[in-house]
């Protein structure tokens, strides 16, 4: 009876050793190691002055964070008309306009501030030039390993919005 439960108490040991490993990982995932990865937008609280949404019905949006501190954002309105000469550099000013107006895109570097839960990033190119050079703070609201969440406190249109993310597998 003694030997059995000594093997049994081994066991329930070796098991939880085997266990500790895989939770003290998971638990000690910094906030970039959670981020680093590829994102598809989802929706955000951002809307046009008539109330509709700033990026249409149907926007598509990906974001990536690399290990190495690069990141790429970039977000289109589904609705944007092609150019009718079907030549991008022969549009007309109304094409243009609309096609500005429907997308934008930037990249650069980030970094993350675990302690304030904030995303810093720094704008190399972007289709808004005057973001380039700027640094860029989005706070962290809430994330999973499928759902990002944050905001964003002062848009290029000067307003705080809400945007959400889901995690491309």
């Amino acid at each position: 009876m003694h030997r059995r439960t000594i093997l049994q108490s081994i066991a329930i040991v070796s098991l939880g050793c085997s266990l500790l490993p895989k939770l003290a990982i998971s638990q000690q995932k910094s906030l970039k190691g959670q981020l680093v990865g590829t994102w598809a937008y989802v929706s955000s609280t951002a809307n046009l002055p008539d109330g509709s949404p700033l990026w249409g019905t149907d926007p598509k949006g990906l974001m990536i964070f690399t290990e190495d501190g690069r990141f790429s954002w970039q977000i289109f309105r589904s609705d944007r008309p092609k150019f009718v000469s079907k030549n991008r550099m022969q549009g007309t000013p109304d094409e243009y306009a609309t096609i500005v107006q429907g997308s934008l895109a930037y990249f650069g570097t980030y970094s993350v501030d675990e302690a304030e839960k904030t995303i810093i990033t720094v704008v190399e190119g972007s289709t808004f030039p005057n973001s380039e050079g700027e640094t860029l703070k989005r706070i962290i609201t809430r994330l999973t390993d499928d759902t990002l969440v944050y905001e964003n406190p002062s848009t290029t249109r000067g307003e705080r919005i809400e945007a959400v993310w889901k995690r491309l597998r």
